[in-house]
């Protein structure tokens, strides 16, 4: 019986993919409550909400990247606006030992769903701030919202192509 190594011998040929968050922040809060009181006395039934889901990344200095969390909730009661909330929740990340074909996936799912949670609770405080109940997010699939921001890019490609004679 021989004795392996408890940990294994690191390589030293292999670059692992590093990520550093070096800060996280409100960029931009607004919430609108354009019917108060009105609209906080109760009744009416529950408003519809839409909500409002962006990412957007773009390249600093020495490898950093900020990445933008949009998020925004329109609440209506028939046609009366209930309440507008939005919310821009920044990250600044420093990403290593990634190819470029590597790097967009990262920022656009990874990042976002590092920042999601604070982004969420900062959302649910203003909303029960207004005089609201807590406005509880779901769970985003960043991986989804990619793709599908990939295909659009790929037909707007396709169609720009085919348009010219």
């Amino acid at each position: 019986m021989t004795d392996a190594p408890a940990t294994p011998e690191p390589n030293s040929n292999a670059q692992v993919p590093q990520l550093r968050v070096m800060g996280q922040y409100v960029k931009d809060l607004s919430f609108e409550n354009p019917g108060a009181p009105g609209t906080l006395r109760g009744g009416g039934g529950q408003p519809q909400i839409d909500m409002g889901i962006d990412v957007r990344a773009r390249a600093l200095e020495d490898g950093a990247y900020e990445v933008e969390l949009h998020l925004t909730a329109n609440a209506k009661r028939e046609q009366d606006t209930v309440f507008i909330a939005e919310l821009i929740y920044g990250g600044l990340f420093q990403l290593s030992n990634l190819d470029d074909r590597a790097r967009d996936p990262f920022l656009m799912i990874e990042c976002p769903r590092i920042l999601f949670p604070f982004a969420r609770r900062i959302l649910s405080d203003a909303t029960r701030d207004g005089g609201f109940p807590p406005l509880m997010l779901e769970p985003v699939d960043f991986a989804g919202l990619y793709r599908q921001q990939l295909a659009r890019q790929q037909q707007q490609q396709g169609s720009s192509e085919g348009g010219t004679a």
